[in-house]
């Protein structure tokens, strides 16, 4: 059985577009069962509060750095040395021991890291940065 060719016969031209159509209702369908699956969450109500004055305890330490990168723990300067010793001991008598930093607006990252790797150093595990609200 040969092929017979016609001159009067043109090439076709256009694209058989089925198969795209074909995958892409594959693609649709995969997309329709896997997408309640990837957001799987609870819808939670949580309780609105007005703010409150945080907690003064014993247990918990304020660390002030100035617009100098100077500290203070309580306001008391320190060197980073015995600030390291300070943190130390503390840490050692108090199981749970926290630390607020307050660091000035104008303050280097690169001075507040160097004062949370001292405090971690000396086994500080809590520790909180401080910021003003509504600004």
């Amino acid at each position: 059985m040969a092929f017979q060719n016609n001159s009067n016969q043109d090439m076709m031209s256009e694209i058989n577009v089925t198969p795209l159509v074909d995958v892409m209702l594959v693609l649709l369908i995969v997309f329709i069962v896997t997408a309640p699956l990837l957001s799987q969450s609870l819808e939670v109500k949580l309780p609105k509060t007005v703010a409150v004055a945080g907690r003064m305890d014993a247990r918990l330490q304020t660390l002030t750095i100035d617009a100098q990168g100077q500290i203070s723990l309580e306001n008391a300067a320190l060197s980073d040395e015995a600030l390291a010793r300070q943190l130390a001991d503390f840490t050692a008598v108090q199981h749970s021991f926290e630390l607020h930093i307050h660091a000035d607006g104008s303050v280097p990252y690169g001075r507040v890291a160097q004062i949370m790797a001292i405090a971690q150093r000396a086994g500080v595990s809590k520790l909180s940065f401080m910021t003003v609200a509504g600004q």
